[in-house]
């Protein structure tokens, strides 16, 4: 059920990304450039990406070019629950990061980069909605780099529940989980990182521990800090028109890269390259 690209296979530094990205991230067609520059990035930095998705009854990690193109937006967005039955099922799917981890897991991945994770939905528990991405993240012994948590998410409350989960919330030279958007204003960190090699150390030694997963959250080199106001009229629009579930992080970038005059599509363009490349840096550390 799973193929694996033989280059994905051989390599002794992998990175794995996601394929929500693609279907679900940014405007139609627009995806699939976003993909292969994470993954230009990711060998620019000296490692191997293994971009992951469901296809025609197999899980693929390692998606060619020609095949990224057919996550388009009818692709299902699944998460560690939904793999078996998209398999199965023939259909498409564009894994979360919660289904990638749960991939790169099977296949001995130990490094992925995504643009944010999921975590607790603002105003927890109306809705009652918290990201398989958190449990999967603890029980996967892999570093996920990020610009912090999605920024339509209640971010010190992911944060709390990262720290009952047992997973480290590293800063790559900050002290302040970054807000996707913002560097500055989210919790404090466990712990500071200063260089790609003392991240690899550091998840090396949590692994050896029997620690699971890590999350190392990278500041955007050009940060927004005036979007905050956007996502909370974004999440209003969304309650108003009954957008609820897996629809709301597609509908609530929509609205924000329209009403921001694209300026937050190009920030999520630039941050997931950047992201990819920090991973792939930190991946040939320990190659």
């Amino acid at each position: 059920m799973i193929r694996i690209a033989d280059e994905v296979r051989e390599a002794s530094a992998v990175v794995a990304l996601e394929t929500t990205l693609v279907a679900h991230g940014f405007p139609p067609g627009e995806g699939v450039a976003v993909a292969l520059e994470s993954e230009r990035q990711v060998r620019s930095a000296g490692a191997v990406p293994a971009t992951i998705g469901v296809l025609d009854g197999e899980i693929v990690v390692g998606l060619t070019e020609e095949e990224l193109a057919r996550f388009t937006s009818a692709a299902r967005k699944v998460g560690p629950r939904d793999l078996a039955v998209c398999a199965a099922q023939g259909a498409v799917g564009a894994t979360t990061v919660g289904g990638t981890l749960a991939v790169a897991r099977i296949a001995g991945i130990r490094w992925l980069a995504t643009g944010g994770l999921g975590g607790v939905h603002r105003g927890f528990p109306d809705p009652p909605d918290v990201s398989a991405d958190l449990p999967q993240l603890a029980r996967t012994p892999a570093l996920v780099v990020s610009a912090g948590v999605k920024s339509l998410l209640d971010v010190p409350a992911t944060v709390e529940v990262l720290e009952s989960l047992g997973v480290p919330v590293l800063g790559f030279r900050v002290d302040t989980l970054p807000l996707f958007y913002a560097a500055a204003g989210g919790p404090p960190v466990s712990a500071r990182v200063e260089s790609a090699a003392e991240a690899a150390h550091i998840a090396r030694a949590h692994w050896e521990l029997g620690g699971g997963g890590l999350l190392l959250g990278r500041p955007p080199d050009e940060p927004l800090d005036d979007i905050e106001p956007l996502i909370e009229q974004a999440l209003r629009a969304a309650r108003e028109e009954g957008i609820a579930g897996p629809a709301v992080t597609p509908f609530v970038l929509s609205y924000l890269h329209r009403e921001s005059g694209g300026r937050t599509e190009r920030a999520n363009r630039d941050l997931i390259a950047q992201n990819a490349r920090l991973a792939g840096e930190i991946a040939a550390a320990t190659a």
